[in-house]
């Protein structure tokens, strides 16, 4: 019996779409709106959800139009390897973020992000942590003034 999902990538990740729409518009239900003019907290994250949902449902519609294409579409495998990395390296950033600052966060979060790719080689990614570390710092401490420390407690002697 032949499916009729033509496109199957077209189809989950306008499930995906959806679902993280909805959940935005969902979660932001209690947030004041406000006007067009005068934005609530509530008004960005539910007009994006809504977006973002429609952009899904548009997706699962081109899922089931079109002539199939094998050899072009298909899903391959999960990396769930890969992904408990980079999942690890975003939950190691927000405990490094108070405790060792902005500096060591951001350095070890690319670092351990690029490390779960089968390209991983440490040269570049040295260079590309080192850069984006400074990015990040001159960004939002410098220009942005946010409160965060460059060099946390851990390695301050604080």
């Amino acid at each position: 019996m032949a499916s009729t999902i033509r496109h199957p990538k077209n189809f989950w990740i306008g499930i995906i779409f959806v679902t993280f729409g909805l959940a935005a518009v969902y979660f932001g239900r209690e947030l004041g709106m406000g006007t067009a003019g005068r934005m609530g907290p509530g008004y960005f994250p539910t007009a994006l959800g809504w977006l973002l949902a429609f952009v899904g449902l548009i997706d699962i519609v081109r899922a089931f139009i079109g002539r199939h294409s094998e050899a072009h579409d298909a899903i391959g495998t999960f990396h769930f390897k890969d992904i408990a990395i980079i999942l690890g390296a975003v939950l190691l950033f927000g405990v490094l973020m108070r405790g060792a600052g902005l500096a060591v966060a951001a350095f070890v979060l690319v670092m351990l992000s690029a490390y779960a790719s089968k390209k991983f080689q440490l040269g570049s990614t040295l260079l590309l942590a080192v850069g984006l570390t400074l990015f990040a710092v001159v960004l939002f401490v410098k220009l942005l003034g946010l409160p965060m420390p460059i060099i946390g407690p851990w390695l301050n002697g604080g």
